[in-house]
């Protein structure tokens, strides 16, 4: 299939992706992934290794869009976790609203 990613167009097969990421360590997850064989990779990890670009160089909605449409399995970025507010210290609240859970 006819993929353009980066501006670049790239003929993509299911199997071509799979033999791509065969013995490739999975990061971390921390945004968007994508369900390659048995294993979740981030999507900008995926693009990297199958267009062999820079990671900045495109979106991870470009590879979501074209492994979709290879039939992998891509999911969103897991929303934060929410902190309850109410009965937390003045510095405790700030640091919640910061995004540092440190002391709660």
């Amino acid at each position: 299939m006819r993929c353009v990613i980066a501006r670049f167009p790239f003929d993509l097969t299911k199997d071509g992706v799979l033999a791509s990421m065969k013995g490739i360590k999975p990061e971390p997850v921390t945004g968007e992934s994508a369900i390659i064989g048995r294993r979740t990779y981030p999507v900008k990890q995926v693009g990297a290794v199958i267009t062999r670009q820079d990671r900045r160089d495109f979106s991870a909605a470009e590879v979501t869009r074209a492994l979709t449409a290879l039939g992998f399995t891509c999911r969103p970025a897991a929303a934060p976790a929410e902190v309850p507010v109410r009965g937390l210290t003045p510095v405790q609240r700030a640091s919640v609203m910061l995004g540092t859970t440190v002391g709660v």
